[in-house]
C-alpha cells in the first residue's frame, strides 16, 4: 500500500508512542533453533484448497512437529501481499504452533475476482475450514485454540474478523491499516493507492479497486471491531510507516471500553519490518506463549 503509506507519513507524526526498551531480552529459542526431530510426527506442510465465494482459494498449512493437536495461527497478508511474513510463520511453527496462510480470492493465483469485502469473507471461510472436524483432524489443529494474525491490510482483515468471532483465542495486528478509512479519502488518493498495489490481483483495474474502496463502511472499521477486540487478548505492533495513529486510536478505544488484555508495541522500522525481523518474531512468539493453554 505504498501510495497510501506515503500520504499517511506526510500527514502524521512518526513519534513512537510505545517505544521498545533499548535492552531487549534474548530471542526465544524458536527464532533461531530447530526443535528436536520427531520421526513419528515430523513438521510438514500441506497445500490447501479452501472453499470461499464459489471458488477454492489457495492456502498452505505449516504443521508443527508432534502428534498434536496444535494451537494454530491463521495468517493474512496485505495489499497486494508482497511481504507474506513466511519467516514469521516458520518461527511460529518452531515454537509448536501450526500456521495456515491463505491467498484471498483473485490474489496470488487464487481463482476469482479480488475485492476488499471478499477478503473479509475469505477470512471467515478459512476459519470455518480449519474448524471443520475432518480438516482439523487431518491438519492436527486444535480448533478451540485459534489465533488470527495479519500484516497491513491483513491487519484490517484480522481486526474485523476477530471483532466478530468470540471463539478466537486472540489476535495480532502488524502495521495494520484501517482500510475503511479509504472510503473517505479523495478519489485521486484511492486511485493512486489502487494503481500502486495491483500486481498479482485478478479481475480488477485501478479504477474498479478505487470504487471498491469507496464501498467500505463503518461496519468494516477498526471502531466497529473495538468492542469485540476488547474481550480477548490482542497484540498490536506498529512501525514508522505513518499508520501507527490508526492502531494507537484502536488501542485507546479498546482500553476506554475496559479492555485490559491489549499489548501495544512500536518499532523504529519500515512498513514491512525489514530491519526488525528477529524482533518481530520474538515479540509474536513471546505473546503467543502468554495465551491460555
Amino acid at each position: 500500500m505504498k501510495a497510501w503509506i506515503v500520504a499517511a507519513c506526510a500527514a502524521a507524526s512518526l513519534t513512537a508512542t510505545h517505544a521498545w526498551a533499548k535492552a531487549a531480552p534474548l530471542p526465544p529459542a524458536a527464532v533461531y533453533t530447530d526443535p528436536p526431530a520427531d520421526k513419528a510426527h515430523p513438521a510438514r506442510s500441506e497445500v490447501l484448497h479452501i472453499p470461499a465465494g464459489g471458488v477454492q482459494v489457495n492456502g498452505l498449512a505449516y504443521i508443527a512437529a508432534g502428534a498434536g493437536p496444535h494451537p494454530t495461527v491463521v495468517l493474512f497478508h496485505g495489499l497486494p501481499g508482497n511481504e507474506k511474513n513466511l519467516d514469521l510463520a516458520q518461527a511460529i511453527r518452531r515454537a509448536g504452533w501450526n500456521v495456515v496462510t491463505v491467498n484471498y480470492r483473485g490474489s496470488w493465483g487464487s481463482p476469482g475476482t479480488f475485492s476488499f469485502k471478499g477478503n473479509l469473507a475469505d477470512a471467515k471461510a478459512t476459519l470455518a475450514y480449519v474448524r471443520d472436524p475432518a480438516n482439523a483432524a487431518r491438519l492436527q489443529i486444535e480448533p478451540t485454540r485459534l489465533v488470527v494474525m495479519g500484516h497491513s491490510m491483513g491487519g484490517w482483515v484480522t481486526a474485523v474478523t476477530a471483532g466478530e468471532d468470540p471463539a478466537l483465542l486472540g489476535a495480532v495486528l502488524i502495521s495494520a491499516a484501517d482500510m475503511s478509512r479509504l472510503a473517505t479519502a479523495s478519489p485521486a488518493e484511492r486511485l493512486a493507492t489502487a494503481a500502486d498495489n495491483m500486481e498479482t490481483l485478478a479481475g480488477v483495474t485501478a479504477q474498479s479497486m478505487a470504487d471498491d474502496m469507496a464501498t467500505l463502511g463503518p461496519d468494516e472499521s477498526f471502531a466497529h471491531a473495538a468492542p469485540g477486540l476488547a474481550r480477548r487478548p490482542l497484540l498490536v505492533l506498529s512501525a514508522d510507516d505513518g499508520l501507527a495513529p490508526m492502531t494507537d486510536a484502536l488501542v485507546a478505544d479498546i482500553r476506554k471500553r475496559g479492555g485490559t488484555r491489549v499489548t501495544a508495541l512500536h518499532a523504529a522500522t519500515d512498513h514491512s519490518w525489514n530491519t526488525q525481523r528477529i524482533r518481530l518474531e520474538s515479540e509474536v512468539i513471546r505473546w503467543l506463549q502468554t495465551l491460555p493453554k
